[in-house]
């Protein structure tokens, strides 16, 4: 398959910016005071208060009030923090080193992505192929798209003679996308932009046009409006957008809320997927060289998932979890491609499959026990060799077109920065490519494995990282980090945030939670709907067993997470505020009741269900839902909940609500606050400048809330003194 490109009236009443008179005695805080409505909402017989749902409304000047009002909070105690600015330059100054993508080929030319250190956004250079690399000249500039960096680039594709190239770009972090075509030789760009595109890929039809996908602009707010019938179109070149051909997606039959399409690397199918959740999919394919050929079944039910992966001719290679949770690889001809026709080509084994093409072969990578581990196979199926890797850690970028004969692939784990290595595809030589030149020694750290009991019984490995030398006295400054959900798997991989946690002398450690992917589907589904509460008890178990191995204690704890790693966190801390010293929950899923009825959360029904399912679903994700399980009277932990104003992937009001309920409830002298980021969605995109100075907030806030009034490794070595 050809690489797709992925790359959510002006009355302010006074009310919302009032204040109320709770400080914390280690420094004082002083919150917003947050009116409530009476807004009630029933479920099966039972009313639900939802008394801070005005904060839903993104458009309204109150509830820009109200995010002023906090911020002007929260960055007056952060700012006060005697070290957060030291923290601030040493995370610049170990950022400030050259970072070079993996070289890629399009047309005549050769192109990577690179940063000079400090840059926004990643620069993209390109070369003459065979020239020398020295020679690159600059092709595209992120960095010049907005003077804070701001808007960034979402995806970049070329056709295929490499000529012409489209690119997405995204405002302000929004999930709503621009696409540009542009001549790859002049750089110009060559028509009018494309708007109003949102998860979607840049498919190209030869040289002609391509495909993408989107919704119709919803009404409302478009950063929390309701989107859920998605739509593929055909944009031919030199002709205007709203001439752009509907392919899929424009009838009731066929409603879905997810639908990708991406041409065969021949151009011979058009292979399109559809979904309503963010698992399972339909299958269809279109022979594009028969003229008005009809979309054909290869899978009708949304219970697997399933994709084609390679052709040769009319022979489909085709990735499912079809009767095999780990997946494997099946082959079909495509004139008859439905499952009871299907073939074992690479069957399924003990661990998980993530495959890849490239110079006429097949890279099998597996997961065990999140490590990777790569094999070629021939196309008939037989194994070349194990591809020798440079360590333990996560490989990754196993892909090149057919006639090529080498490809590059990255390695990273916990302590080594990210090297990019030269594979020969024929011979199975490997050499180093490029490896960073950051002011980081991996000698100094070690990363270890280990595997604890969670509530259930269950096995569950956790990675525990920290600098060499470390005293198991239970005051170590710990980061707990976890996600578990929607089959993602958090393997070993190197952060400059992180090492500078490390630096200081914290220790970071990361539990493979179930509802992730680290051991397929049976994983993954053992950490949803009905079973969500095994992640928190994963979760907690792996903290309790920091906490008895002496790695740290209760008082030198903070457990961190992101988006359904933001719900963890959320979900976690109402249920054991006791736990931990610190909750820094992300862009998190927080009002579990209704996260369904923004942009696209529907989809997310596979892992979550939702409360209007049944009385019973209702009732266990109410039990659970952060937002309705903050109590009055308990002193929950120092907690900084983070989101970003343009996050249309998980509104923020889902953060705000929960923010909300925290200061007017709390006990202790803790404080809560939330960070808003103005010009900021999700995550993606989001410039250096910016996650320098998030980063350096959180950790400030961390750090001295578990009582430090310098940096954890002067404390030491004033003690050692």
């Amino acid at each position: 398959m050809k690489k797709i490109v992925y790359v959510g009236a002006l009355t302010i009443l006074f009310s919302a910016c009032e204040t109320n008179e709770k400080k914390s005695p280690e420094m004082a805080v002083t919150y917003p005071e947050t009116k409530k409505v009476d807004t009630v909402d029933t479920y099966f017989g039972t009313e639900v208060p939802d008394p801070y749902r005005w904060l839903e409304d993104d458009r309204s000047a109150e509830t820009e009030a109200w995010v002023k009002a906090e911020n002007k909070a929260t960055f007056g105690y952060l700012d006060k923090i005697p070290f957060k600015d030291e923290i601030k330059q040493k995370l610049e100054k170990i950022w400030n080193y050259e970072k070079i993508g993996a070289p890629f080929k399009e047309g005549d030319y050769t192109y990577f992505y690179k940063n000079d250190g400090l840059q926004n956004q990643y620069v993209i250079y390109r070369y003459k192929t065979g020239e020398d690399p020295s020679t690159a000249e600059v092709f595209l500039d992120p960095n010049t798209f907005a003077e804070d960096g701001t808007i960034s680039l979402g995806g970049l594709s070329f056709s295929d003679n490499g000529k012409l190239a489209a690119y997405s770009i995204s405002e302000g972090g929004s999930d709503w996308r621009k696409v540009l075509v542009m001549d790859a030789e002049t750089k110009e760009i060559s028509e009018d932009t494309l708007v109003d595109i949102k998860f979607s890929g840049i498919s190209w039809r030869e040289n002609d046009g391509f495909y993408y996908s989107s919704y119709d602009k919803p009404d409302g707010s478009e950063l929390s409006a309701k989107t859920d019938q998605h739509k593929v179109y055909y944009h031919k070149l030199n002709t205007a957008q709203k001439e752009d051909e509907l392919i899929f997606g424009g009838t009731p039959e066929q409603k879905h809320r997810y639908i990708g399409a991406g041409t065969t690397e021949d151009n011979k199918y058009l292979i399109l997927s559809a979904s309503n959740a963010t698992s399972g999919n339909k299958l269809y394919i279109k022979d594009l060289s028969k003229p008005n050929a009809d979309f054909v079944a290869i899978v009708d039910t949304e219970e697997t998932n399933t994709s084609v992966i390679e052709n040769v001719g009319s022979k489909l290679y085709i990735v499912t979890d079809k009767d095999a949770p780990n997946r494997k690889i099946v082959t079909v001809d495509a004139a008859d491609p439905t499952p009871e026709n299907w073939e074992d080509f690479i069957p399924e084994t003990e661990n998980v499959l993530s495959p890849s093409t490239g110079g006429g072969y097949f890279f099998a990578e597996y997961m065990v026990d999140a490590i990777s581990q790569v094999k070629q196979y021939n196309y008939e199926g037989k194994l070349v060799r194990e591809v020798e890797l440079p360590g333990i850690g996560s490989a990754g970028g196993f892909g090149a077109k057919k006639e090529d004969k080498e490809l590059y692939y990255s390695f990273t784990n916990y302590t080594t920065p990210g090297s990019i290595y030269k594979y020969d595809i024929e011979s199975g030589a490997s050499e180093l490519f490029r490896k960073p030149a950051i002011n980081f020694d991996p000698e100094n750290y070690e990363s270890k494995q280990v595997f604890y009991t969670s509530k259930d019984g269950t096995k569950v490995p956790m990675i525990i990282t920290f600098k060499k030398g470390l005293e198991l006295n239970g005051k170590n400054p710990t980061i707990l980090y976890g996600y578990g959900g929607f089959n993602i798997s958090l393997t070993p991989s190197f952060s400059i945030t992180n090492a500078i946690w490390m630096e200081m002398g914290g220790v970071y450690a990361v539990p493979n939670l179930r509802g992730g992917g680290e051991y397929g589907k049976e994983w993954h589904d053992a950490g949803t709907k009905m079973q969500k509460q095994n992640v928190f008890d994963d979760f907690i178990a792996a903290a309790e067993y920091l906490i008895s191995e002496n790695y740290t204690s209760s008082d030198y704890l903070a457990v961190r997470g992101g988006s359904n790693g933001g719900l963890l966190v959320g979900a976690t801390m109402t249920q054991r505020p006791d736990l931990m010293k610190v909750a820094l929950p992300a862009v998190g899923v927080m009002d579990m009741l209704r996260y369904h009825t923004f942009t696209a959360g529907a989809g997310w029904a596979y892992d979550y269900g939702t409360s209007e399912d049944s009385k019973e679903m209702f009732e266990y994700i109410k039990g659970y839902s952060p937002v309705h399980n903050v109590k009055a009277g308990t002193k929950y932990p120092a907690t900084l909940v983070t989101t970003g104003d343009h996050d249309d992937r998980v509104v923020p009001a889902h953060s705000f609500k929960f923010a909300a309920e925290l200061q007017e409830k709390q006990a202790g002298d803790a404080p809560v606050l939330i960070r808003i980021e103005t010009d900021a969605g999700h995550g993606a995109g989001t410039p250096v400048s910016k996650q320098i100075e998030q980063t350096a907030d959180i950790f400030a806030f961390t750090l001295y809330n578990m009582g430090f009034d310098v940096l954890p490794e002067k404390t030491k070595s004033e003690i050692k003194g």
